[in-house]
């Protein structure tokens, strides 16, 4: 077959033509563009070939990329790219002014979303032709808004043309500011903190990224009210999937959906295209499966959600990556959200029961009465529950794993974990209906304490440590930073001096490491780390899996770990949420501390693998 010289249309024909493997939004928006070169017209709407090939150039001349693999290599735009660059940039209307003033990207992780943003921001900056243009890399939080820009800036790092021609503020590795003085332009990051300047932003392009993160459409709609100011604006948005249905990202991905359709009831899983004109000014892009696609079983329906399998991201890692989906139920949403392009439910578990059952045991604490044991707490509200959690290591097993690319068989640590849980009396009661928990059953069973009054006393807390310490060689008591004040003082009144270490419960934050574990990390070879979170969950994870751990049976416990939702980044670093979460998860929460406080205090010949979390960028 013979496609079109123009490389958006050529796309375009590949994939109707089934040469290229496209999800239905895609396909729609692939329908919509050769429609448009058909009857475009009657609407005012034409493809400027020039225009479109232009911006490609650009791309392809003027940009570098800064990462891994294609580290120096010029930006070389996959026709799936060359689709939108082409589409966004070429489509105009009567007046010559462009078309698509809005623009939704939903792909999969890795597939070049940042780069092309990173590009966009930087063409309109100094090559489409606007005076004192305005482009802003704007992100629901400072952080956010600063990785796309970080990508625009290690482009203009990496190619000396434009390194040359655009002046940078704040100094290497702290650049806040690109300006290209030839023209009075300037891009720079901003996020919705912003809002409360007044500072009237008038952008020329406002990029905004992860779409799915942003709690409201704050940032995206102060920046679209500086539109007015200028004759061809752009809000280009770049996400993957998400998972909350009540957001601002939802609610682009179904107008997009509808877009690309030209139909007004479309849908995920039934999206017929019509091709009535519903918005004209959107450009959509929209990567999903089909219905009835399982990726976890048939490779062929990868590239629907991943364009740019076989050049930035690979077959061997997909398959990686669908093999951690069968092997943890807790990582399976996630890995379809990111990976695969569909909008999954936050509250799904982190561990099925038929995963966490075989690792519930009944043994008594007191066989490892004088062995060195790890120790967490999680500190509650008032109200709620308080958690103290120990793990003491039992043993080992042999197990194989890929070090460095060579597999090795190593030994891997086995351990009890138990946990002792408080609670109010006197509003036991009301909790109880409130939560639909049998707080009282457990109380008279002896699973969870109940002492009398409407708060939590944290003087039991200190009382049960000190008999931990009288029982057990306490090597380390990791908290969070609430209330831990109020417990300092009491274990103060009873003469306590015990280890504590600080673990941050969150994921986005490690805790100071102590002096044991700077001599552990000496002893090993390697920096010190702190305590965090996503490494503790991480070995949690692995020792559930791996049959490496026992916890003893108790239904506050067991509760809490059916009731665990995880939340993540963008590098797929997890926690535990307790704010998505269907029941309290304090015991889930302060067993996952003591495991990984157990894991850091081992001194030990373990590789680097084994006593650390991985923290994947």
């Amino acid at each position: 077959m013979s496609f079109s010289a123009d490389r958006a249309t050529a796309y375009a024909e590949r994939v109707l033509a089934g040469l290229v493997v496209a999800g239905p939004h895609v396909r729609n928006a692939c329908r919509r563009h050769i429609d448009d070169l058909d009857r475009g017209s009657d609407r005012g709407l034409s493809l400027d070939l020039e225009s479109a090939d232009r911006a490609i150039r650009f791309f392809e001349t003027k940009l570098r990329l800064s990462e891994g693999q294609f580290e120096d290599a010029p930006l070389i735009l996959h026709e799936s790219q060359a689709f939108k660059v082409g589409s966004i940039f070429g489509w105009k209307r009567d007046g010559g002014v462009r078309r698509f003033r809005r623009a939704y990207i939903e792909e999969g992780k890795g597939n070049g979303k940042s780069p092309i943003a990173g590009g966009v921001g930087l063409y309109g900056m100094m090559a489409d032709g606007e005076a004192g243009a305005e482009i802003y890399a704007a992100g629901a939080t400072k952080d956010q808004a600063g990785i796309l820009f970080r990508d625009a800036v290690n482009m203009v790092d990496k190619s000396p043309d434009l390194k040359k021609r655009i002046k940078q503020s704040g100094g290497a590795g702290r650049v806040y500011n690109l300006a290209y003085l030839a023209k009075s332009s300037f891009f720079r990051p901003i996020s919705r903190e912003a809002k409360r300047t007044g500072s009237g932003p008038r952008p020329h392009f406002a990029l905004c990224d992860e779409v799915h993160e942003h709690p409201d459409r704050g940032v995206m709609e102060m920046l679209e009210r500086g539109f007015k100011f200028r004759r061809q604006p752009l809000l280009f948005m770049i996400t993957n999937s998400g998972s909350d249905r009540n957001s601002v990202c939802w609610e682009e991905h179904e107008h997009a959906v509808k877009v690309a359709a030209g139909n007004y009831d479309a849908k995920d899983g039934d999206a017929p295209y019509i091709g009535e004109p519903i918005d004209d000014t959107t450009f959509s892009y929209v990567c999903a499966l089909d219905p009835g696609d399982d990726p976890l079983e048939d490779p062929a329906c990868w590239p629907k959600a991943n364009p740019l399998l076989g050049v930035t991201i690979t077959e061997d890692y997909l398959a990686g990556v669908v093999a951690q989906a069968k092997a943890m139920p807790g990582k399976l949403n996630g890995i379809m959200r990111l990976h695969f392009c569909q909008w999954t439910d936050a509250e799904t578990a982190w561990i099925t029961r038929e995963t966490l059952e075989p690792c519930i045991a009944d043994f008594d604490p007191a066989e490892h009465h004088g062995k060195p044991i790890s120790v967490a707490l999680d500190l509650s509200q008032s109200r709620d529950i308080t958690v103290k959690a120990c793990a003491v290591e039992t043993g080992s097993v042999a197990r194989e794993v890929e070090i460095d690319g060579e597999k090795r068989t190593i030994a891997k640590p086995t351990f009890d974990v138990w946990v002792e849980a408080w609670t109010p009396g006197d509003t036991i009661a009301a909790r109880a209906l409130r939560d639909k928990q049998p707080y009282e059953e457990w109380a008279r069973a002896g699973f969870i304490h109940a002492p009398k009054g409407q708060s939590i006393r944290f003087d039991h807390v200190a009382q049960a440590l000190a008999e931990d310490a009288h029982d057990f060689d306490i090597r380390m008591v990791a908290y969070d930073r609430y209330a831990f004040r109020r417990l300092e003082d009491e274990c103060h009144k009873l003469g306590l001096s015990l280890p504590f270490v600080e673990h941050p419960q969150g994921g986005t934050k490690k805790g100071k490491p102590s002096e044991a574990m700077r001599e552990t990390a000496k002893a090993e070879g390697r920096d010190p780390e702190g305590l965090w979170f996503p490494g503790s969950l991480r070995i949690m994870e692995e020792a559930i899996l791996e049959g490496r751990v026992r916890f003893r049976r108790n239904p506050v416990f067991i509760s809490a770990m059916m009731s665990a939702v995880t939340d993540e980044d963008k590098w797929e670093n997890r926690w535990l949420s307790k704010e998505r979460a269907t029941n309290k998860i304090d015991a889930a929460v302060a067993a996952c501390m003591a495991i990984g406080a157990a894991m850091t205090t081992q001194i030990s010949q373990r590789s680097v693998y084994e006593t650390r979390g991985v923290l994947a960028f």
